[in-house]
């Protein structure tokens, strides 16, 4: 040991007597001389020194003779404090009372100023980038709570949490409310659908080869690792169940496989599954329906309108026939319109399996290539479809019209009825074009009149909505057309006539009878409400109007009327833009749903409103069906239904929601899968939306895709005034027609990718 301190001495005094040694060059050394290591601490104690405070720097020769004089430092200058950071045009806040803060004023008690804020509960709704928002129990404002990134606690889309909020000021001088995540409340078993990958990660100083999930939803911000469950192998898309989310790594286990993430057969299921589209019923609710379609008619106490003029008009593919149609003149010259609706509550007893079923379902769900009914098929295409020439129970509303088409009186019964014709939408609207030169003539003789009066009855009704302010929203319905094998082959575009027009007027009046009646008796009912846009929303669309030339003086924030947007989509149509505005109208409206309450529906410019013609298909028709049957025509208390309105409102909401998910779905896959053996092809195309982040084009066929910014050649800035995305040559707008070429066609995620043809390269296959 005093060997090693001699020559740690030595060493020390050859670098402090040489100042131009090579060692000097040690000084700058930080991790041997300045920096305070453990093996620097270590030299200093073998030198008999604690620290190397005092020591003078390696070069100054008086240094050596007089070592026990620390030499002097100059005192480090003390930066000047930092300034307060502004952001955008608001100063930083000064320290002051609550009571003065000026924004607080202007939100109210709800603003905390640097507080933990207002404490509420609600639901997640997360996305990809990490952040998200919070649909509140109780609303607060017309916008959901705006989570941000690192502030999620964990939550992902769907859980239940708790969170605290503040009402902050933005940068243009409004408020907005943002939060964060302090607890989940009920974060439950999550189900996730995607496609397995396998990757090589460095792990310390490894690699190993890591299974995860992809998922199919971008609402996830995360991909966890698979580990157990059924095994999968890599590009197959699989339903798991997440183990862990909390900590490093999530982890998910696999529950299913559905196949190559490339074929038809597995997006289609996965698509049922991420949905909640339950296909199968229980054998208990099939032998519950089975049994009940088999017993006979019955038509003790029912109205017999067997030899009524009664027909049905539908799709040439539909056989869930729930609604059909009778009408005769009055002697006072107004019209008596009959909506005779298949009887399902002979079938569906209450609080039964195939009731809770029911229940559970919500509504039926239409695809391309088949129906998942709310009801059994023994029920849903047999006893209770209106199948021509059969005798079947149904629920009649007769409407006594006037002249002018005012509903005068309503009367409902229970019947027996008998359909003399299996109408066809396309067959009638040849009949009406073509008269008795149709081909379809002598199929509807017998009806022929009585179709030629309700066509008089239609145009008479289609001008009173209209003058009303019912709106009509001009957005093109694609017509998938399979093959043999169960790909499309072609896209068109569905074609509405007069039957068509005719069906939907009539049953648009017999809900609007319907509910009246119900209302004006005081017996509790599931209504359809559609509420009016919120103010904020009303004055984007206001702005995006204006901005395209639109005349919106008439068009007020806090008091817009459906009539008043009903002028703005006829001088889009006008214009040649009408589907592209109908879908920013859509967007700004608020979405129809189902209440125990009645709140209006401003769609059709209706007080009242509800859903009684598809029992077979919907839960809100059957529900109004049953109030019927039990308080209005057996007399039994209204009290009792009240709360069935209600859980039946919620329910047949949640279960319209999934279908609609579903259908979109399921028909933007088939559109990929229609497209994916077209890339590099070119087609005609219309802006039906821009964008901050590129152009949307829509074909002719309806088949829609977005032309990325990125792949646009130059600089392009986004006007938000005037809805365009412009550089120096090239100018996007609202109904610009233009010629794409399909680049890239996503099955996953049903989604295209286009580019303008005029502007981007076409690159050959070894290119791209």
């Amino acid at each position: 040991m005093a060997e090693a301190l001699l020559l740690f001495r030595s060493i020390r005094l050859i670098v402090r007597v040489t100042p131009s040694a090579p060692w000097q060059s040690l000084r700058t050394c930080p991790t041997v001389f300045d920096k305070k290591s453990v093996r620097q601490r270590r030299f200093f104690l073998a030198c008999g020194r604690k620290s190397d405070e005092g020591r003078a720097p390696v070069g100054a020769a008086e240094n050596t003779k007089k070592r026990s004089q620390p030499v002097k430092r100059e005192k480090r200058k003390e930066k000047a404090p930092r300034r307060p950071r502004k952001t955008g045009n608001f100063p930083a806040p000064k320290k002051r009372g609550r009571a003065q803060h000026p924004v607080h004023a202007r939100a109210g008690r709800r603003l905390t100023d640097g507080g933990k804020g207002e404490i509420v509960t609600g639901v997640f709704s997360g996305t990809k980038s990490g952040f998200g928002f919070v649909t509140p129990d109780e609303p607060i404002g017309d916008r959901d709570i705006f989570i941000p990134e690192g502030k999620c606690g964990g939550a992902i889309d769907g859980d239940r949490v708790r969170i605290s909020y503040r009402i902050l000021p933005s940068r243009d001088g409004s408020l907005r409310t943002e939060g964060r995540v302090l607890s989940i409340e009920d974060g439950g078993v999550r189900i996730l659908y995607g496609t397995v990958v396998r990757e090589r990660v460095k792990i310390g100083r490894y690699r190993r080869t890591v299974t995860r999930l992809i998922p199919t939803s971008g609402k996830l911000p995360f991909s966890p690792e698979i580990e157990g469950g059924l095994p999968a192998e890599e590009g197959e898309l699989v339903e798991a169940r997440l183990l862990r989310r909390a900590g490093e790594t999530p982890v998910c286990e696999v529950t299913r496989v559905f196949g190559p993430a490339v074929t038809r057969e597995a997006n289609y299921a996965a698509i049922l599954g991420e949905c909640g589209i339950v296909t199968d019923f229980s054998p208990e609710v099939l032998a519950e329906a089975e049994h009940a379609a088999e017993e006979p008619i019955d038509r003790t106490g029912r109205l017999d309108l067997t030899d009524t003029v009664i027909f049905t008009i539908d799709g040439a593919d539909a056989k869930d026939l729930d609604d059909a149609i009778s009408l005769a003149r009055t002697k006072e010259g107004g019209y008596l319109l009959g909506v005779h609706i298949a009887d399902v509550l002979l079938y569906v007893k209450e609080k039964t399996p195939l009731d809770r079923a029911a229940m559970a379902r919500g509504t039926s769900v239409y695809f391309t290539d088949k129906v998942v009914p709310m009801l059994p098929p023994a029920l849903s295409n047999g006893a209770c479809s209106l199948n021509a020439g059969e005798d079947k129970y149904a629920l009649s509303a007769f409407m006594t019209l006037s002249e002018g088409g005012d509903i005068l009186s309503t009367e409902i019964r229970a019947s027996v009825i008998r359909s003399r014709v299996r109408g066809v939408y396309s067959e009638v609207n040849d009949l009406f074009l073509h008269a008795k030169k149709s081909p379809y003539y002598e199929k509807y003789a017998g009806v022929y009149e009585t179709l030629t009066l309700m066509r008089k009855l239609y145009r008479l009704l289609e001008k009173k909505n209209t003058a009303r302010g019912a709106m009509t929203l001009d957005r093109p319905e694609p017509v998938i057309l399979l093959g043999e094998d169960g790909m499309p082959k072609d896209i068109t575009v569905r074609e509405r006539g007069d039957a068509e027009r005719l069906i939907e007027a009539f049953m648009l009046v017999a809900n609007e009878a319907v509910a009246e009646k119900m209302t004006a008796l005081k017996i509790p009912c599931v209504y359809r409400v559609h509420a009016a846009p919120a103010p904020e929303k009303t004055e984007e669309l206001t702005t995006f109007l204006h901005n395209l030339g639109f005349d919106t003086s008439f068009i007020t924030k806090d008091a817009v009327t459906s009539k008043a947007l009903c002028r703005v989509l006829d001088a889009a149509k006008e214009r040649g833009i009408s589907e592209a505005v109908s879908y920013v109208v859509l967007r700004s409206m608020a979405k129809a749903e189902y209440a125990a309450k009645p709140e209006g529906h401003f769609g059709l410019s209706l007080a009242l409103y509800c859903h009684f013609t598809s029992p077979i298909r919907r839960l809100s028709d059957l529900a109004v069906h049953r109030i019927l049957h039990h308080v209005l025509l057996s007399g039994e208390s209204a009290g009792k239904y009240a709360s069935y309105a209600n859980r039946a409102a919620a329910a047949a909401t949640e279960g319209e929601l999934r279908a609609l998910a579903a259908e979109r779905r399921i028909e933007d896959l088939y559109k990929v899968l229609y497209m994916q053996d077209k890339i590099g092809e070119e087609f005609p195309a219309t802006v039906s939306s821009v964008t901050s982040f590129g152009v949307f084009a829509m074909l002719d066929n309806t088949v829609e895709g977005l032309i990325p910014l990125s792949t646009l050649p130059g600089v392009f800035v986004y006007d938000e005034k005037t809805v365009t995305l412009r550089s120096r040559d090239i100018t996007y707008r609202l109904g610009d027609r233009l010629r794409v070429r399909l680049e890239e066609a996503d099955t996953l995620r049903g989604k295209l990718r286009f580019s303008d043809a005029a502007v981007t390269p076409d690159f050959s296959e070894g290119e791209r």
